[in-house]
């Protein structure tokens, strides 16, 4: 069987042990830059500003870096019979390092060197966050791409291999190129926005799960993680990043959500969690924790279930 389709579970922990221990070198061409380059060039070449012609062209452009990714994985790997681009489609090692550079400054009271560092994390004004809102920023983001920049790859990568894997990362990388609803992509990019919803629904779930296994084991408090996740997940506005961001809120009694500033325009957003005290450094490097022993918690749960769907076939 290719590896390109199919890992066993002992292979995908040594790709995650890869990630972990040399995270991604700016020397080897990562393959979600690759992804991303393709996509601006696309962009540049097919964008043109009528709705009905921009969402017919980002589609096409959606599937056709999704099936070039993949194709291409499939390629490299089936020749070389490698395993590292397994290890390119999870960003734990990255994902922890960004989140521990901003708690570093804060813990110095370095606000500047904090706001500099949190563009790697999160997406809105650093400029517009006091400290807690910066803390804020930093768990929230931890939780979101506890599932888009690990765990769902990694469901990915027991589903189809690292085809699938890159596959997913390619309909990652368009989302958060072109997948918003601003004027310029609410056409064009709503098909890979789309694409991305659908790509995302489970491993959403399964992260949401994970952290709730995590927080019980950790703090004993997934109970608290199963309850906020259950009330507030579907308040967000994304159908899937609720879900991870409410555990996250209930595991740690903290409040995540509420308004944030993208790009100099306020985005009305709901809050997740009651609580209402004040966000600590701690609450950064708790998020981290959860992050990790969730990790775990995914791969245990996928190659138990991988296992016994293929003794029941």
């Amino acid at each position: 069987m290719s590896y390109a389709f199919h890992l066993s579970a002992p292979m995908i922990v040594a790709a995650l042990a890869c990630d972990v221990a040399i995270g991604d070198p700016a020397w080897i061409p990562h393959p979600v830059r690759l992804i991303g380059a393709a996509i601006a060039l696309g962009e540049r070449r097919l964008h043109c500003g009528d709705a009905r012609a921009d969402y017919l062209r980002g589609a096409l452009l959606a599937l056709a870096v999704i099936a070039i990714a993949s194709v291409a994985a499939w390629a490299l790997i089936d020749a070389a019979g490698l395993i590292g681009d397994a290890a390119g489609a999870v960003a734990l090692r990255g994902l922890d390092d960004a989140a521990a550079e901003v708690q570093r400054a804060l813990g110095g009271n370095d606000a500047a060197r904090a706001r500099r560092a949190l563009p790697a994390l999160a997406g809105r004004d650093p400029q517009s966050l006091d400290r807690a809102g910066m803390i804020r920023a930093v768990v929230e983001s931890v939780a979101e791409n506890s599932s888009d920049a690990v765990i769902a790859p990694l469901m990915w990568l027991f589903v189809g291999g690292p085809a699938a894997a890159i596959a997913y990362k390619a309909i990652n990388t368009l989302d958060s190129m072109i997948g918003y609803r601003d004027s310029r992509y609410l056409y064009f990019g709503r098909a890979a926005a789309r694409i991305d919803d659908a790509a995302n629904y489970l491993p959403a779930r399964l992260t949401a799960l994970c952290l709730i296994v995590a927080a019980q084991f950790t703090a004993r408090r997934g109970a608290p993680a199963w309850a906020v996740c259950r009330a507030d997940a579907r308040r967000h506005s994304s159908p899937n990043a609720g879900y991870p961001e409410a555990a996250m809120a209930g595991a740690l009694d903290l409040r995540l959500g509420g308004d944030a500033v993208y790009g100099g325009v306020n985005e009305a957003r709901a809050t997740l969690g009651g609580s209402v005290r004040t966000p600590a450094i701690a609450d950064i490097a708790a998020a981290r924790q959860l992050m990790w022993w969730a990790t775990g918690a995914a791969v245990i749960l996928a190659a138990i279930t991988r296992t016994i769907i293929l003794r029941l076939a």
